[in-house]
């Protein structure tokens, strides 16, 4: 097949690009590099079978393709809060041109939905069924909303259409590529750790997160991608062990091997959730498809990729 990978040279897509061309697909990565980084893929650059073209999803896209993956948009809240109207332009406006792709071509395609479309959650662990507890006007809704609308229009087109549309919703995910400066909580910490900082927890560092390792999510993804078009979610996709903020501090402190920094608390922003753990007993069930790699052996990789990318040593 010839896959479109939008966000193609973002963290998730560009794992996504390796992973397809492994299983001898072409790659045409689409990015505006609003986020994406051509390090990224800088080593498929010279594969035959992976192409490159710049591009904002916000504006129409007309390419011949045989599947589309949408995953273009700033995923972190420093990220997409930096210009929240293009981040609801690129949800909303990016969905529209790449379904009308899709229904052009009459090709399958899947959205990279997020775990924010349940807000602040009043269920743990949330499962799909469950409708969200969502702030339409704060700080984080251009991201939360934009998602959420995307769904819609996945969903719309797929009763109106009968478009092979699927939805999965990625719960907090992490490992090698993620930027330095994202302003994710696991790259956060590692950064701070290698360079000697103190380890900054928002609020009173008791709210929960579940991490799954970037290479579990990718097989997810690929696994729902070739799954039959009646299996079209939205289908969770995360980790379901939750750990603290605290602890996961602490853990970095310890696989960092920094006996030096401390752990100082600062005001939790706006809207932020308290709790957050995917129920993945539909992906369990429909894909065969559970994370493997514990939190340890994956924040190790990880962290070793940023002693690399940022020259630092334990």
């Amino acid at each position: 097949m010839r896959v479109l990978i939008t966000g193609g040279a973002g963290f998730l897509g560009s794992h996504l690009a390796d992973r397809f061309l492994a299983a001898g697909d072409e790659v045409l990565c689409v990015d505006n590099f609003y986020t994406g980084s051509r390090q990224n893929i800088q080593h498929l650059l010279s594969n035959p079978n992976f192409e490159l073209l710049r591009h904002d999803i916000s504006f129409p896209l007309f390419v011949e393709v045989d599947m589309i993956l949408n995953f273009a948009c700033p995923a972190s809240p420093v990220q997409y809060q930096r210009n929240p109207v293009q981040t609801m332009k690129t949800s909303v406006l990016g969905a529209i041109n790449m379904l009308g792709l899709a229904k052009r071509l009459q090709i399958p395609i899947l959205q990279a939905s997020t775990s924010e479309v349940y807000g602040d959650p009043d269920i743990s662990p949330q499962s799909e069924e469950y409708w969200g507890s969502v702030n339409p006007i704060g700080i984080r809704s251009c991201y939360d909303e934009g998602k959420r609308a995307a769904e819609t229009l996945f969903m719309d087109y797929r009763r109106q259409h009968d478009l092979a549309t699927k939805i999965v919703r990625i719960f907090n995910t992490y490992g090698p590529r993620m930027q330095s400066d994202d302003g994710r909580v696991v790259s956060n910490f590692i950064v701070q750790s290698l360079r000697g900082e103190d380890l900054t927890v928002y609020g009173d560092g008791t709210q929960t997160r579940s991490f799954c390792f970037v290479d579990d999510l990718v097989d997810g993804i690929f696994r729902f991608s070739a799954a039959p078009k009646q299996i079209y979610g939205p289908i969770n996709l995360g980790n379901p062990v939750e750990i603290t903020m605290l602890e996961l501090a602490e853990k970095v402190l310890r696989l960092t091997n920094n006996k030096r920094s401390k752990i100082v608390k600062s005001k939790l922003p706006a809207d932020d959730p308290k709790v957050r753990c995917p129920n993945i007993d539909k992906a369990r069930e429909l894909l065969g498809w559970a994370p493997e790699i514990d939190l340890e052996v994956g924040l190790a990789k990880t962290i070793d990729y940023f002693e690399s990318s940022l020259g630092s040593a334990r």
